[in-house]
Parts: structure tokens; C-alpha cells; sequence
């Protein structure tokens, strides 16, 4: 026998108790954002190389190992989106966002693509939610994103997750401390993988992310940023410190913590799950304050982070929620499917979720289907209407439509 088509490698099916948990998930994304004032969001999936090259930055291994990139008709470079914040900034400077009241809030969710090895929690097409904030550089837009992201951690049931904070710095701070680190870790070469070793000019800081024993030792010991501050960048991160410390926020300051986005400026944070393994990472961002510059707009600082639903539900409890309360429309006799029809979208227009029969069922199929999907009530067409209660077993008749309404509606509020 042939083997069926599958899934390509790196991807997967959302059947719909899955899709029934992510739908709550982006309802409480949606809430928790919208109260804040961020507004709803989209860019297209895929967008022209150059956003992703320039934006993220050619050294990462997002560009260098892990876009699907192709070429359209025309012969354009295209690429499917590895994140969001790129493109979300391409837009506030395609559509003139400056020009509206800043800061500009908004939030997203959809699929994005990488290249990547699959493995619990990680995939080639994956879903991110995200929310940034473009147009101030004020500490408490840090600090407020931060504590919207643990929220709802919080309400998705993916907590405990513990919060890491660290500063890359300004540019030019950084440039000095990369100079200096750049060094540092010339000098103990042949203790790095080579991996990192090939990308000490290019992306130093990628080495504090490496597994490889050799390279943990060398970075343990290594200059960290954290100490080469400016006074105005420490003053910077020491405000959005003191906001979380208001909130009632438990953190953990990390010297080492790198992101694996070029475009990062100041505050970068990430939060961690402890139910997760080798993939903890829940979400986590940062600032962001001249890729709006980067790509032709006007200085203008922001910040945001995004965080992966696939994860976020790995490390949430699997209380698949119930399906709505169901009524189930039996036929007694063939020819009443239009009745049928009529009635159920009485209901449907009540909120109530009703299926029909359609497969041409016995009457005793049918309500083995009604147990089948776990409709609460059956209603028969037969030489009349009857009711049944699938609990009880109680059955009764009604009179025309709206007496069946009413009687569906009675049992549904036991």
C-alpha cells in the first residue's frame, strides 16, 4: 500500500479541541491587549527580503540559515515572515503612522515560518501573538508590555514562568562593549565551538546563547554589557525595574541575556515556562528604537515582544474547553428536512449550536449520533415535534415552532 499524504515535516493539523483552546487563547490576548488600548493588527505573510535582511539583520541565524525564501514571477526576492516586528514597522512607515497620536499600540497574532529542526515546541510553521508599541521611548511602555505578557501567561494557565530582564544598551555603548568582547573572546579561541568562532566578528553577543560547554565557560568569565552601561542607559532600565517592582513583578536581572534579533536597543526580556523543556521560552522581546530609521522612516523609538501559542498551550494545562450545549434535529420521516432547516435556524438565531441529520440515519442511529456529539436535546420530526431531554430521557410534545423553542430552551437551562 502507498503511503498517504501527510503534514510536510515541521508543520501540523489543528483539529478542533486544539483549535477550540487557541481560539480562547487569542480571546484572552484580545481582551487583555484591548484594555490597554492596542488595537488589532495584520501584514501580509510574506513580505520582500530586503524587510527581513535589513531589519533583523543579515548575521542572525534567522537570515542566514533559517527564512523560506523564494522568488515570485517577476523574479522578486520574497520571503515568508520569521516574526512580526519587522513588518508591523515597515507598515507604521509605509501608511505615515507617525503622523497619528503616539505612541501607536497595537497587537497581531498569525503564522509564521522557519527553517528549523522540529521538536516539541518548535516548528516550521509556528503561530506568534505580539503587541508593540512605536513612537516613545518612555520606561513605562516597557514595563506595561512586560506585565501584559505575564497577564496573560497568567490567564492561559501557562504559569509559573520566570521573567528574565537585561539591557543591550544604546548603539554606541554597545559597539564599544562589542569591541571589547570581541577580543575577550579571540583570546580564548580554541574553547569555542565553531560555530561561534566563525561568528566573532559578525554577531559576538550569539555566543552567551550557545550550548557548547567550552564556549559557557569562556562567556561565564566574559566583560558583560550590564556593567558597561551608560548612565542614561542604566537610568533607563533601573526605571523600568522600579515600575515592575510597583506592580508586584518578580524578576530576574540576566547579564547574559542575548535576543536573536539585531534590532534590539535597551530593555530585552524574555519569560521562561518551567514546565517546558529544552524550548522553555514562552515569549519575550524588547526595544527596538532606531529599526523604524532602519527601514526609511523618521527616528522613532519602540518596543514590543511576541510570544508562540503553541508553546504557551504546551505549558497550559489541556482543559480542552466543552462545546457549546448542542440541539440535535432527528427526522422521523423523510421529506421534513426543510422543516428542519426552518427550526434550526430559530435556534441558531438564539445562540443556540444545533446540527441537523444528514446522513440518512435510522431513527435509532440518530440518537445514538445525538449521545455520539453530546447534545443536551433532540428534537424528532415525526407525525408531530417532540422534545427529548438527553439526560432524563423525558420526552415531550410541542406545538409549532415556537412552543419547540421554548421547550428546547427550558432543558438547556437545567
Amino acid at each position: 500500500m502507498s503511503r498517504g499524504l501527510q503534514a510536510p515535516r515541521g508543520t501540523f493539523d489543528v483539529q478542533p479541541g486544539d483549535a477550540r483552546r487557541r481560539l480562547r487563547l487569542m480571546g484572552i490576548v484580545a481582551e487583555v491587549l484591548g484594555r490597554a488600548g492596542y488595537e488589532p493588527f495584520e501584514t501580509p505573510v510574506f513580505e520582500d527580503t530586503d524587510l527581513f535582511a535589513r531589519g533583523v539583520g543579515e548575521s542572525t541565524d534567522i537570515v542566514q540559515k533559517e527564512m523560506f525564501t523564494f522568488e515570485d514571477k517577476a523574479g522578486r526576492s520574497l520571503t515568508l515572515r520569521p516574526e512580526g516586528t519587522a513588518g508591523v514597522c515597515r507598515a507604521y512607515v509605509e501608511h505615515g503612522m507617525h503622523k497619528l497620536a503616539q505612541p501607536v499600540k497595537l497587537w497581531y497574532w498569525g503564522p509564521f515560518f522557519r527553517h528549523e529542526a522540529p521538536q516539541a515546541g518548535r516548528f516550521r510553521q509556528f503561530t506568534q501573538f505580539g503587541a508593540e508599541a512605536i513612537g516613545s521611548d518612555d520606561p513605562s511602555l516597557d514595563a506595561e508590555l512586560i506585565l501584559l505578557l505575564r497577564e496573560i501567561i497568567d490567564r492561559a494557565g501557562a504559569g509559573p514562568a520566570r521573567l528574565r530582564v537585561a539591557s543591550l544598551g544604546t548603539p554606541a555603548t554597545r559597539a564599544a562593549y562589542l569591541e571589547e568582547l570581541t577580543a575577550y573572546l579571540r583570546e580564548h579561541e580554541r574553547e569555542l565551538s565553531d560555530e561561534v568562532r566563525a561568528r566573532i566578528d559578525q554577531n559576538p553577543l550569539r555566543a552567551f546563547d550557545a550550548d557548547h560547554e567550552g564556549t559557557q565557560r569562556v562567556v561565564a568569565e566574559a566583560p558583560k554589557l550590564l556593567d558597561r552601561l551608560s548612565a542614561e542607559d542604566r537610568q533607563h532600565l533601573d526605571a523600568v525595574l522600579g515600575l515592575l517592582e510597583a506592580a508586584g513583578a518578580t524578576y530576574a536581572v540576566d547579564p547574559t541575556l542575548v535576543r536573536g534579533l539585531d534590532y534590539y536597543t535597551r530593555t530585552v526580556f524574555e519569560f521562561e515556562s518551567e514546565r517546558l523543556g529544552a524550548q522553555a521560552a514562552l515569549g519575550g522581546g524588547g526595544r527596538y528604537d532606531r529599526l523604524v530609521e532602519e527601514l526609511g522612516g523618521p527616528p522613532t523609538p519602540g518596543v514590543g515582544w511576541a510570544a508562540g501559542v503553541e508553546r504557551m498551550l504546551l505549558a497550559a494545562p489541556n482543559d480542552e474547553p466543552a462545546p457549546d450545549a448542542r440541539v440535535y434535529i432527528a427526522l422521523a420521516k423523510p421529506g421534513q428536512i426543510g422543516d428542519a432547516f426552518a427550526l434550526a435556524r430559530r435556534l441558531r438565531d438564539d445562540g443556540i449550536r444545533v446540527e441537523v441529520e444528514q446522513a440518512g440515519r435510522s431513527m435509532k442511529g440518530q440518537l445514538k449520533q445525538a449521545d455520539r456529539i453530546g447534545a443536551r436535546v433532540t428534537v424528532i420530526f415525526g407525525d408531530g415535534i417532540e422534545v427529548k431531554d438527553m439526560d432524563s430521557g423525558q420526552q415531550s410534545g410541542a406545538e409549532g415552532f415556537e412552543e419547540t423553542v421554548d421547550k428546547v430552551g427550558e432543558v438547556l437551562d437545567r
